[in-house]
C-alpha cells in the first residue's frame, strides 16, 4: 500500500500537475505552429519563389519500383528537404516564443524582487529609526 499512496502524494502535487498542463499547452501550440506554417506561411513563400511546395522537395535516391499493374511494388527511397525545412522553420517560430515568453517571465520575476527589496529597505530603516530612538541617540537623524 505504501507504493500506491506514494504514487497518488507524487501525482496531486502541484509541480505534476503544472508539468501535465504544460505538456497538453504545449502539444496544443505545437499543432498552432504547425497549422501556421505548413498552412499559412510556407504557401506564399512557395508561390514567391516560383511556385514550389515544399511538401514535394525531395531528392531521389532510388525511383519507386512499379508492378505490373501499376501500382508501386516499392515506394521510392527520398530525401525530403522540403519537409525538413518546414519543421525547421516551425522549431525556429517555438523557439522564438519561449524565449519570448521566458523574457517577460523573467522581467516579471525582477520587477516583483526590485519590489520586495524596496519593502525590506522600507522595513530595516523602521527598525533603526526605532532602535536609535529606543537608545537614545541624539545625534542620529531619521530618513523620514
Amino acid at each position: 500500500m505504501g507504493f500506491i499512496k506514494e504514487f497518488t502524494d507524487f501525482a496531486v502535487k502541484g509541480n505534476a500537475l503544472d508539468l501535465a498542463v504544460g505538456v497538453i499547452i504545449g502539444a496544443a501550440f505545437g499543432k498552432v505552429v504547425n497549422s501556421i506554417v505548413t498552412d499559412i506561411f510556407m504557401p506564399p513563400l512557395g508561390w514567391a519563389i516560383g511556385g514550389v511546395n515544399f511538401n514535394e522537395l525531395q531528392w531521389i535516391i532510388k525511383p519507386a519500383v512499379e508492378a505490373k499493374d501499376g501500382v508501386a511494388a516499392q515506394a521510392a527511397v527520398a530525401i525530403k528537404y522540403g519537409t525538413f525545412l518546414d519543421t525547421v522553420i516551425q522549431f525556429l517560430i517555438i523557439a522564438f516564443s519561449v524565449f519570448i515568453a521566458i523574457r517577460f517571465i523573467n522581467k516579471l520575476s525582477s520587477l516583483r524582487d526590485l519590489e520586495e527589496l524596496r519593502k525590506l529597505t522600507a522595513i530595516a530603516e523602521r527598525a533603526t529609526d526605532r532602535v536609535a530612538g529606543a537608545a537614545g541617540l541624539t545625534d542620529y537623524k531619521p530618513k523620514s
